[in-house]
């Protein structure tokens, strides 16, 4: 056992012979000096632009009735933390002394642990280009030192300690004292406390934001126009202030951008191409033989596989280190399954065109072309549709492991990915079928139709009935009406139009596919849009 003076935190060896270390923000004492982000940034040489810990303020009340809550924010170091679970090489990690850490060494900048954070609370630097966040300053846990933020509020506001030791500052306040969690319903268990936090410091949605920014109120001129995640409310001189608004936060933006919208629809097509002809195939309805099958199904698939697997790795920050995916994995992350999957199924796909090739009349003889070529085709369709379907479904465990989107952990959103392939599929397959299999336009332009009803009706029930938060709610308003409006409605017209691809046309198809990825950007950002901290 080790024990330092009454203000510093005491080491006591709990069960494992390790302490608990935990946090206490007395917001009754903080009074907003943000003197606690200066001495991080200096500690642990923190860039411009980003933060590991920052004290957000909101303006509660009416005019002449208004103070302002301040809420220290940072990392709330979970004892079961989601972005430990999404990390796909153990940057980030649970130490033995229970603090959340991370490892710059091995991490390959996915982003995956942002996507998971509840709390909004992981950057990355735009130095290294690795994950980080608060991590207690362990070196200085270490060796018997507090915290810099700790050593340098000037009320005492911040309390580092063990938790299993009853002596110590943090253990009477939790044990003895009302304190509060951010967002328990995640079922994170954070050990960051909270002491007399304002509801609408804690929760991001209580408090309205201003339009354009957050600003101090001394700067307002005739009122702000005050939003809530994509719902806009005037306040002008002759009306009150509204009940909470947030006053200063810092910036926080969506880990995953454009390049991942486009990786979610460049995947679709790649595992529809080959699962829709094989279907075809495998009902007897086109010969696996045919060249939609053989050459057509497993070209385009592995072209849009390959692009898929550019836009991965060029949405790493650090692209070069995406081999650690397979040699430093973590098989609790969906981002090495998934990598898993993807491998697997370029793997069938290549022996589906090697057998293709091995199979001319130029290398065999004519008739034994077709017995070669078609078996080897349909024996390996049964590795390869289960890979397909994998490949477009995969996506859905990999969104739901990103516990801080609610909108993602929808439980029709597999069936809905597998339903977008047949669609992708379906519709990229029909211009080759024109020019090479006439006889099958007519199968897959209803593949196309049916495709893109259930789409659209599984998007209906996605956005149109209720949500189980107010986070999904807010998400898929701001799919549906706010800043993603105008991609999400011209996608679903374009994908109308598919519907009648069996009356109108091949190109309809086409027109579908087309607006299939729109459709998608808006789903993918929407759901990054609602603030979380």
């Amino acid at each position: 056992m080790v024990s330092v003076s009454q203000d510093r935190p005491t080491v006591a060896s709990g069960s494992d012979g390790s302490p608990r270390w935990v946090k206490v923000l007395d917001q009754t004492r903080c009074i907003g000096c943000h003197a606690c982000t200066t001495a991080c940034k200096s500690e642990n040489n923190v860039p411009l632009g980003v933060t590991r810990t920052y004290v957000k303020s909101v303006d509660v009340g009416t005019f002449p009735q208004v103070r302002r809550a301040f809420q220290v924010t940072r990392c709330n170091q979970c004892e079961n933390p989601p972005c430990v679970a999404a990390c796909p090489t153990g940057a980030m990690y649970i130490r033995p002394d229970k603090i959340v850490d991370f490892d710059k060494r091995i991490c390959i900048g996915c982003k995956a642990c942002m996507a998971a954070c509840p709390y909004d609370a992981i950057f990355i630097n735009p130095e290294d280009h690795s994950a980080e966040k608060c991590n207690f300053c362990a070196h200085r846990l270490e060796i018997g030192l507090e915290p810099a933020c700790v050593v340098v509020c000037p009320t005492e506001a911040i309390l580092v300690g063990d938790l299993s030791d009853p002596t110590s500052k943090v253990s009477q306040t939790v044990h003895r004292q009302p304190v509060s969690v951010r967002r328990p319903e995640k079922k994170t268990r954070p050990k960051l406390f909270y002491k007399g936090a304002h509801q609408s410091t804690l929760d991001p949605l209580a408090a309205e934001r201003p339009d354009g920014g957050t600003f101090m109120w001394s700067q307002m001129l005739e009122g702000p126009q005050v939003v809530n995640s994509g719902h806009p409310v005037s306040h002008g001189r002759e009306t009150s202030a509204p009940r909470a608004v947030v006053s200063y936060d810092v910036a926080h933006t969506a880990p995953w951008g454009w390049r991942v919208s486009l990786y979610t629809w460049t995947k679709g097509i790649s595992a529809g191409a080959y699962l829709v002809p094989a279907l075809l195939a495998a009902f007897g309805l086109v010969s696996w033989t045919s060249p939609l099958v053989s050459w057509a199904a497993p070209l385009v698939a592995l072209a849009f596989l390959s692009v898929t697997g550019v836009l991965l790795i060029w949405d790493l920050k650090h692209p070069f280190r995406f081999y650690m995916i397979f040699t430093k994995h973590k098989w609790g992350s969906w981002l090495v399954k998934g990598s898993v999957v993807i491998s697997l199924y370029g793997l069938v796909l290549t022996a589906q065109l090697v057998t293709s090739v091995l199979g001319t009349p130029a290398l065999l003889g004519a008739s034994a072309v077709h017995g070669l070529s078609g078996t080897a085709h349909q024996a390996l369709a049964f590795v390869g549709i289960p890979a397909a379907i994998a490949t477009a479904i995969y996506t859905a465990f990999l969104f739901a492991q990103a516990r801080a989107r609610d909108l993602w952990q929808s439980p029709i959103l597999a069936p809905h990915l597998a339903v977008e392939a047949v669609l992708a599929g379906s519709a990229s397959m029909l211009p080759v079928a024109v020019a090479f299999q006439p006889a099958v336009t007519g199968a897959l332009a209803i593949f196309v139709a049916a495709a893109a009803a259930a789409h659209l009706l599984l998007r209906l029930a996605e956005t149109a009935t209720g949500h189980p938060t107010a986070h999904a709610h807010l998400a898929a308003r701001e799919m549906t009406h706010g800043r993603y409006a105008s991609a999400f409605w011209v996608g679903a017209a374009m994908l109308a139009v598919g519907v009648l691809a069996p009356f109108v046309g091949w190109w309809a198809g086409l027109v579908a596919l087309a607006g299939l990825l729109p459709h998608e950007h808006s789903y993918v950002q929407a759901a990054q849009s609602v603030p979380l901290a």
